[in-house]
């Protein structure tokens, strides 16, 4: 990898709500990046929860670690809201966003920086892959329910593909004045998808970097099936939100498929496993 400007500060951005131990080894990898003095970096968390119940955390973590780590609270429940005010506590001329339940590879941080730096791109985005603590069932893991397509290093990323589970921006991405993550959507979901978009809308381009590992705890709430049924529909209607004014007959033939092809698989599903 390139030695890049050591004056790039990175500020690397944490959401989250009443995940106290989750927390706690998302900053412990963030704390063991290996950066071969190639930038700097610094902590974001921004609290989700009115009680503060992540400051305790952030404090501790803080009286046995040099790395710098700014703490706030944004006390309406909303991921939008908490993603803006992580973006206006943050002092780096480049923006990394971790949820609370994912923890890093040591070098992280140093693949989606200089392959953003190679690709000469606005962002870079790597993989989340599962981790799945003892007492998962089997069929959760054979299913891969919880994989996500992978690209090769240095591919554009598309629409479909875009979220903040482990990215690294530009800081110029966020103009003054726009409204960055909208709200609107910040208790639904999507909110990550939709900004990207809207860059993308205005030329910016980001690139895929394989080498940056996040993995995320996949936690006992998430092993049983209604969990992913909640969770297609819910991605379901927001990909409908986005296609509802193509009025497209290539979509209304493909969706038309897809039932007549799931109607007729659905009497075997109960003859299999899950």
């Amino acid at each position: 990898m390139v030695r890049d400007s050591k004056s790039d500060h990175i500020s690397v951005c944490i959401c989250t709500y009443k995940r106290p131990e989750m927390l706690t080894r998302a900053l412990d990898g963030v704390a063991s990046q290996v950066t071969a003095s190639a930038f700097s970096f610094e902590v974001v968390v921004v609290d989700n929860d009115s009680q503060r119940s992540a400051e305790d955390t952030v404090r501790l973590f803080q009286s046995s670690n040099e790395l710098r780590i700014i703490y706030d609270c944004e006390p309406e429940q909303n991921i939008a809201l908490a993603r803006n005010r992580a973006i206006r506590n943050a002092m780096g001329n480049l923006i990394a966003f971790i949820d609370d339940d994912e923890y890093t590879v040591k070098d992280w941080l140093a693949w989606l920086y200089h392959t953003m730096k190679e690709y000469n791109a606005d962002g870079a985005l790597g993989p989340v892959l599962p981790f799945f603590p003892p007492g998962a069932p089997k069929w959760l893991k054979d299913g891969r329910f919880c994989e996500r397509k992978r690209l090769s290093t240095g591919s554009l990323i598309s629409t479909r593909d875009m979220r903040t589970g482990n990215i690294l921006f530009h800081r110029h991405i966020f103009e003054k004045g726009d409204m960055w993550f909208d709200p609107v959507r910040g208790r639904t979901g999507g909110e990550d998808g939709e900004f990207l978009g809207r860059q993308m809308k205005k030329g910016r381009r980001f690139v895929w970097c394989d080498e940056a590992l996040v993995f995320e705890t996949v936690p006992e709430e998430r092993w049983h099936a209604s969990f992913y049924r909640k969770k297609y529909f819910r991605i379901g209607i927001l990909a409908g939100e986005r296609h509802r004014r193509a009025q497209s007959i290539s979509l209304v033939t493909k969706a038309c498929a897809l039932l007549l092809g799931y109607s007729f698989l659905l009497p075997f599903s109960f003859l299999m496993r899950k």
